[in-house]
């Protein structure tokens, strides 16, 4: 790959995650603090990211890769998600922002298998070259985080009161029309798939690789992956206005430790799996979320901050070990005939099932608690040890090769 692509990429990368880290991390703050929203409502909102995640495949199957070059598709949603993050900006209630918010997940998530498939087309060995397209990602929801706390201090207590907080779909709106506009100029990416061929909505789900459920340790591990998203949902929803309540200063800044540590844990995750395995090295995951929540449950923005600091640099573990070892065990299961079947399968069985149960648990829990984050954050240190458990006495450890 030339310099001119993999710059071209990098860029392309960066404003994908971008947007993304730019409004998803402050929505619980600001649908709480500029919407009076309850509980049940913001996990409506967050909800949508599972409604996307469903979605997704039928536009990605039966669409982009039957019809239209990956890039234009791409351009396309994009620039209708800038016109919808205009639109959330100037809501003022629930009723009309939901609406806004769900059509912008549907268009925003199936652009994370786009960009991949841009990117992809113009590799000659993925194994080797993605990771350097990719880590801009997570540099660009990092400088996002980063810009809204100590650029703009957005998420500073008066300015939450002034109602600053919309400014960031703004922000994100304005990265969506750049990379909008920018897609039309990236490497063509043309269909895959022949759009005479017929393709089932089996085959789009991916449950083609059900039959991997038939394997007892996958089946348990399908089943955990689905229930650890319940923990999963109350740091997306609840970790920013959490930190806001409890006053600790640049929040949003701060929760970009949690990516800066995925960065570092996954160059440790490699060592960790080839010495420990990999049910070790999901147990260490499932493990990190509990140690997490119990920081969150006794942390404050005083004498005990570091507590909450740690709470979210764990993000690192809590993510790669279980989310990457994860995929790592299932490209491992799957064979060579259903290898992007079960990848997509358990895509929509955590982001989009998982997810969806775990948001609306959250939100039932926050509406019932109310500001009494100690017991809010005992429930999914609660389900992270029980999911932990369980899985200690029935996966049996199995070797399994890891590959880049």
């Amino acid at each position: 790959m030339n310099k001119s692509i993999q710059t071209q990429l990098s860029f392309m990368m960066f404003l994908q995650f971008f947007i993304w880290g730019a409004w998803f991390v402050t929505l619980g703050t600001f649908l709480g603090s500029n919407m009076s929203a309850t509980g049940g409502q913001i996990a409506q909102a967050f909800s949508t990211q599972s409604w996307g995640a469903i979605i997704a495949p039928f536009i990605i199957g039966m669409i982009a890769d039957r019809y239209f070059n990956a890039e234009k598709i791409l351009g396309v949603l994009h620039l209708a998600g800038a016109g919808l993050m205009y639109l959330m900006s100037q809501t003022t209630d629930f009723g009309t922002f939901y609406p806004y918010v769900l059509g912008y997940m549907i268009a925003y998530m199936p652009t994370l298998a786009l960009v991949n498939s841009v990117a992809f087309n113009q590799m000659k060995d993925p194994a080797k070259e993605f990771s350097y397209i990719r880590v801009w990602g997570t540099i660009g929801w990092i400088v996002a985080g980063l810009s809204i706390s100590y650029i703009f201090a957005w998420d500073a207590q008066e300015m939450i009161a002034s109602g600053q907080l919309k400014n960031t779909f703004l922000l994100a709106g304005g990265a969506s029309a750049i990379l909008g506009i920018f897609s039309f100029f990236l490497p063509a990416t043309p269909p895959r798939i022949d759009k005479n061929v017929k393709v089932s909505v089996q085959e789009i789900l991916g449950f083609d690789a059900l039959k991997l459920l038939s394997d007892r340790n996958f089946l348990i591990f399908f089943i955990s992956s689905i229930l650890i998203c319940i923990p999963l949902a109350f740091y997306y929803a609840n970790a920013n206005p959490f930190l806001v309540n409890v006053g600790m200063d640049n929040p949003t800044g701060k929760m970009t430790i949690g990516q800066m540590s995925e960065v570092a844990f996954m160059l440790l995750l490699p060592y960790f799996f080839k010495k420990y395995g990999f049910k070790m090295t999901i147990m260490a995951g499932m493990l990190a979320w509990a140690i997490r929540y119990v920081f969150f449950a006794f942390g404050d923005a005083g004498s005990l901050s570091f507590m909450l600091i740690l709470g979210i640099a764990l993000h690192g573990i809590c993510y790669d070990f279980f989310f990457v070892s994860g995929q790592i065990y299932t490209n491992a299961k799957a064979g060579a005939n259903v290898k992007s079947a079960a990848q997509g399968l358990i895509t929509l069985a955590t982001y989009g099932v998982g997810m969806l149960i775990g948001f609306w648990v959250a939100g039932k829990i926050v509406e019932t608690n109310g500001d009494d984050w100690q017991t809010i954050w005992t429930y999914p240190a609660i389900f992270a040890i029980v999911i932990l458990v369980l899985f200690l006495f029935t996966f049996k450890d199995e070797k399994i090769e890891y590959q880049e």
